[in-house]
């Protein structure tokens, strides 16, 4: 007996179904987090450390660097060649490019989330209604009994019921958790796209934000007034 038909033979005419959303949920959640993994992020120490040495008046320098980070993985630095490469706009016209850029980005993020999402909210009905149609034969199984009704004339349907609504569930859980989660993520990394092309930006305009370093006695004074 192969694979697929004890499957079948444990969850009946939900089978192709409950089998059809358990292979999407897990497609969807190991594309989104292969996809969200590869983009990255950079802090605003990274970003610091990558435009050093760069001068935003030197339009060939910064043409040069986004066409070297043009080829990245690296989601933030394409974003940051999206931006030298129209170094020459206006400061209101790069931002519109970026805005319009980010938002593309984002449905990107966000592909195939809704699908994950309707995917958990459909399960646990597949799975009710293999309930449904486990009790149906269930009662069947017994309308056809001549003599007394014995507990293996209700196991088939029971089981099938049963099984139906834990397949069901078991399928809804990581959809559900996954859509959310992987929503949080997507966000996050829209949120730090839009930082660094906001820093970027600013910085082609001459904008400069020194590091703030925290002495000693600046962290001292800190945890006084803390515990004060």
């Amino acid at each position: 007996m192969t694979l697929f038909n004890l499957i079948q033979q444990q969850l009946g005419l939900m089978t192709w179904p409950l089998l059809i959303c358990s292979i999407l949920t897990l497609m969807i959640i190991s594309e989104r987090l292969l996809k969200l993994l590869s983009f990255g992020s950079l802090s605003k120490k990274e970003i610091t450390q990558l435009l050093k040495g760069h001068d935003p008046k030197q339009s060939e320098q910064l043409q040069s660097l986004s066409v070297q980070l043009k080829t990245e993985k690296n989601l933030a630095k394409r974003g940051i060649a999206m931006l030298f490469a129209h170094q020459h706009f206006s400061q209101q016209l790069r931002e519109d490019t970026a805005s319009i850029w980010v938002q593309d980005k984002r449905q990107e993020l966000h592909s195939g989330l809704k699908l994950l999402a309707l995917i958990g909210v459909i399960s646990p009905l597949l799975g009710l209604l293999g309930t449904v149609l486990g009790l149906i034969e269930m009662f069947k199984a017994i309308a056809l009994t001549t003599g007394s009704v014995t507990p293996n004339d209700l196991a088939d349907g029971l089981g099938i019921a049963m099984r139906t609504t834990a397949a069901g569930l078991l399928i809804a859980l990581p959809a559900i958790c996954g859509a959310q989660l992987l929503g949080l993520w997507a966000n996050k990394v829209t949120y730090r796209l839009e930082f660094t092309l906001n820093f970027c930006n600013l910085w082609l305009q001459g904008v400069s934000f020194p590091e703030q370093k925290r002495t000693a006695k600046t962290t001292i004074a800190t945890t006084q007034e803390v515990n004060s």
